[in-house]
């Protein structure tokens, strides 16, 4: 068992890497802004996205439309409305992953036990801990480093780390949001092959390398950030190791070519998990600031 943050901020902590992000970090990520352009990073939701068969599918239904008063329904002083409901399984689209989403043993992040996870939901680590985050963006666009999409399957080796970092001229900060780009959200979602059980991705010595950073979120443009399948013996390493050892949320389903068409590879980055209580994930919308 290897608990490489446990206690790093203290017994009851239960925000983990987060916690590297202080005023400093802040600060810093708002030097970067220079033009002012703001850059979505999230998938749009709706009824027909794909979805893993392990998911349920959005459901996005009105309540009150145009219709209702076309049938005859009164307008008192001419105030008309729509209104609609969603129901979204949260480990879906753009999210991120909660600290209590994923353990091994018997303990979650910071060795608080299994069973604060309980059917009425999660008790620790939930997503009303997280907060908002604001802090330096790095992207790592492997997609320009391979001269396109990387393959479903293929791994993303500490070794193609390193190359891409000394070849891109960037240093990994404490507190860094890091952001992946496989490709594989625009080559697979936009043309509806995804079957999200084939994907590149980074593998655990990657992970490690980014984690003993300090880094303070890793995020990417599949839906598993690393490889899929898994190396053989294995299951869900980069997630087991991450988010249970050192208290790393994940952020999964970004859209980034068009950030990657910017040609910045360090910006502001800012998003806020939805505060759910006992929730194991939140849905976001972050954006790049450039």
């Amino acid at each position: 068992m290897v608990e490489e943050a446990w206690k790093r901020w203290g017994e009851d902590d239960e925000r983990g890497a987060l916690n590297l992000i202080g005023v400093e970090e802040t600060r810093y990520a708002t030097s970067l802004v220079c033009e002012g352009r703001i850059v979505s990073l999230a998938q749009p939701i709706s009824n027909v996205m794909p979805t893993p068969p392990k998911r349920a599918k959005p459901q996005h239904v009105m309540d009150r439309d145009a219709d209702y008063y076309t049938a005859g329904v009164r307008a008192p002083g001419g105030f008309q409305y729509a209104d609609d409901t969603l129901m979204l399984p949260l480990h879906l689209g753009t999210h991120i992953d909660c600290l209590c989403h994923v353990w091994y043993g018997e303990r979650l992040y910071n060795g608080f036990v299994k069973d604060s996870i309980r059917s009425t939901g999660a008790i620790r680590c939930d997503a009303t801990t997280m907060g908002p985050i604001v802090t330096r963006g790095v992207l790592l666009d492997f997609v320009a480093l391979n001269g396109g999409p990387l393959a479903d399957g293929e791994v993303i080796t500490a070794v193609m780390l390193q190359a891409l970092l000394s070849q891109n001229n960037i240093t990994i900060r404490r507190g860094d949001a890091v952001l992946v780009r496989t490709g594989w959200s625009e080559h697979h979602l936009s043309n509806g092959t995804a079957d999200f059980n084939t994907e590149p991705g980074i593998d655990l010595e990657a992970g490690l390398v980014l984690a003993q950073a300090d880094i303070a979120l890793l995020g990417a443009d599949n839906y598993a950030i690393e490889v899929l399948p898994f190396a053989s013996g294995t299951v869900f390493p980069v997630h087991q190791r991450l988010i249970r050892d050192y208290g790393i949320p994940l952020l999964e389903g970004l859209m980034l070519k068009e950030l990657a068409g910017t040609g910045r590879n360090e910006f502001l980055f800012v998003t806020s998990p939805l505060p759910i209580e006992g929730a194991t994930a939140s849905p976001v919308a972050p954006v790049a600031i450039l």
